[in-house]
């Protein structure tokens, strides 16, 4: 089972998160990660940068989607046995 430490995940004791909140927006936004708040600890919340939150919702959207993720493994299958359609192609039947 893969846990949250795996992902490089900064853990933050929630009573020293308290002192540095307004640091820790530039702070996780700079490599683009999420820090675990801990109580006695273990994790008790996560804290990322919006942009990040925003792209795991996505990510979550998308796999919730049956037709979606449907579209995605054909898609995948397609690359995997050559059917591709050179980007001149493309280009040219957009113009």
């Amino acid at each position: 089972m893969t846990t949250y430490s795996e992902y490089g995940t900064e853990n933050i004791p929630i009573v020293k998160a308290r002192a540095m909140l307004s640091q820790l927006p530039e702070r996780l936004s700079a490599e683009n990660r999420a820090a675990a708040l801990t109580r006695h600890g273990k994790p008790v919340l996560a804290v990322m940068p919006w942009g990040l939150y925003e792209t795991i919702m996505e990510t979550m959207e998308i796999m919730g989607d049956v037709e979606m993720m449907a579209a995605l493994r054909e898609s995948i299958e397609d690359v995997r046995e050559g059917n591709l359609v050179p980007l001149d192609q493309v280009k040219a039947e957009l113009a």
